[in-house]
């Protein structure tokens, strides 16, 4: 099992910045985390949900969404078991539910096209007003 526990989100101003953070627990966690990919989805009413950008807990290594790819950026606390989505430049579209996740069997780019196996936190509101 893993436990994922969002903060962050809110209400903006175009080009205003905004962080999101997410702390992992769980035994799951605690024994895979150096397979383990974390990231951060978002999606609007009636659309899928989509990949935003994830990383890949051992490594480091990152992966973004293109239409995130510059303004975004993600990074981890390996002592505190937390991630972080750092917004700039935030644009009406970026509004949605944000959830972070977790993944053990694929890795951040592999996690864009394919949602299978996530663990999903519970979802934090990202509003930008224009």
């Amino acid at each position: 099992q893993v436990q994922l526990e969002e903060s962050g989100g809110g209400l903006v101003q175009a080009g205003d910045s905004l962080s999101l953070s997410c702390a992992a627990s769980g035994p799951t966690f605690g024994v895979w985390a150096f397979t383990v990919a974390m990231g951060w989805f978002r999606q609007v009413p009636g659309k899928e949900r989509e990949f935003v950008a994830a990383i890949q807990w051992k490594s480091g290594t990152t992966h973004y969404a293109d239409s995130v790819k510059g303004r975004f950026t993600i990074s981890s606390d390996k002592v505190k078991d937390t991630i972080y989505l750092s917004m700039n430049n935030l644009k009406p579209e970026d509004t949605a539910e944000y959830y972070c996740a977790a993944n053990f069997r694929l890795s951040p780019t592999a996690w864009e096209n394919d949602q299978r196996d996530t663990y999903w936190g519970q979802g934090t509101q990202v509003t930008v007003s224009s």
